[in-house]
């Protein structure tokens, strides 16, 4: 699962060669993306070397490879497409909702307990959703902000009980706290990553760490 910041970059990169021309350099990436140093642009293309989005070509100069993009990208026509039916009265599959239970907050800060609200769903198309089950958490706090992840974005979790390391996941730790972070390895340690220079990483031990499910998609309001 690429941040939405990491899809951008790598379809910005693909429009662009696509269209015939060399991989954008790191001031036109930086600008694209609206982020204020080229610092942020080489952490999100690290990440999408280590996801086996792209490869660097080495002794070139902007070289960057496209390996595969995102796994919705080429049903971008066909939601178009399915849009266009919906709007002429046609019904499609592609338009049809799955309801998803709202488990309550979720900490991106200080771990807090998940509390499931009953009878509280949150709806969202099939199409973003895949294969599994779901549920969905409201985030609170702001230590994932640099993976795109805000204060009060829902976050639509696919539940799980293993992930892999690199991936964002919903964590239980010591079999009553809930976090939001990203997942990491360290000298037989869990780590649990934060996404915010300003929180630091929790080392604990494996036997306290139960993996409750990983990041699918995210849903933010705009007011």
């Amino acid at each position: 699962m690429l941040t939405k910041k990491q899809r951008d970059l790598l379809l910005f990169i693909h429009e662009r060669v696509e269209a015939g021309d060399i991989a954008p350099s790191f001031d036109e990436m930086r600008d694209a993306l609206g982020l204020k140093s080229k610092s942020g642009i080489h952490r999100l293309i690290t990440a999408l070397v280590e996801r086996g989005y792209l490869e660097r070509l080495p002794n070139r100069a902007r070289a960057l490879k496209i390996l595969k993009l995102p796994e919705n990208y080429s049903n971008a026509a066909e939601n178009d497409n399915a849009a266009a039916e919906q709007d002429n009265g046609i019904f499609n599959a592609s338009s049809r909702v799955e309801p998803i239970p709202l488990y309550g907050k979720i900490a991106a800060g200080t771990p807090i307990e998940a509390i499931r609200n009953e009878g509280e769903y949150f709806e969202m198309p099939a199409t973003m959703l895949g294969s599994g089950e779901f549920y969905a958490l409201r985030v609170d706090g702001d230590s994932m902000i640099e993976a795109g992840i805000n204060d009060e974005d829902i976050v639509i979790i696919k539940r799980c009980t293993t992930a892999r390391e690199g991936a964002i996941v919903v964590a239980l730790v010591d079999g009553e706290e809930v976090t939001l972070k990203r997942l990491g390895k360290k000298n037989g340690y869990i780590a649990l990553i934060p996404e915010n220079q300003a929180y630091e990483t929790r080392y604990l031990e494996p036997e306290r760490v139960n993996i409750q499910g990983e990041l699918a998609s995210l849903y933010r309001t705009y007011h």
